[in-house]
């Protein structure tokens, strides 16, 4: 009887193609901007990393004092994205920079991914093991749902 031939072959480091992405000649403030703009080259989705801020906030005299500059542009879709691996007390800050900016400008559309949306695109697409370049991201305790982008802004009708 023959010995049973692996289906899996062995990792060749020589046949292995790392593609260079615009999301590698970007300077990100975080890991996690740049694992999300690499995902987004792969798939062909035009962006552009945080090209406008928008004033949010005005001071007793009426002067723009507040901004807020989402992480990223979607212009096929016009749509910016915000992303966020901070704890939860943190988070707070950004979901109220949010609704200010939905107020301030309701036609800016702007979507929040949270710390669990992250986690659950690191597993799903298997970019890098949580804590390999984003020591700052507890590992899941679970592998976290279905990605929720949540709107702060807009209702549903139904």
């Amino acid at each position: 009887m023959r010995p049973r031939r692996s289906l899996r072959r062995a990792w060749r480091p020589d046949l292995t193609v790392d593609f260079y992405t615009q999301a590698d000649s970007v300077d990100f403030a975080h890991d996690s901007e740049r694992q999300f703009a690499r995902l987004l080259d792969f798939y062909g989705i035009t962006w552009e990393y945080e090209p406008r801020s928008f004033a949010i906030e005005l001071d007793e005299a009426g002067h723009e004092c507040g901004w807020f500059t989402p992480d990223f542009y979607l212009p096929d879709e016009d749509l910016f994205i915000e992303i966020t691996t901070m704890s939860q007390k943190l988070v707070t800050k950004k979901n109220r920079k949010i609704r200010l900016l939905r107020e301030r400008h309701p036609e800016i559309r702007c979507k929040i991914f949270y710390q669990r949306d992250y986690l659950h695109l690191l597993i799903k697409y298997d970019l890098e093991a949580v804590g390999e370049s984003t020591p700052d991201v507890p590992a899941p305790t679970r592998i976290p749902g279905p990605v929720q982008v949540i709107n702060l802004g807009e209702s549903e009708t139904g």
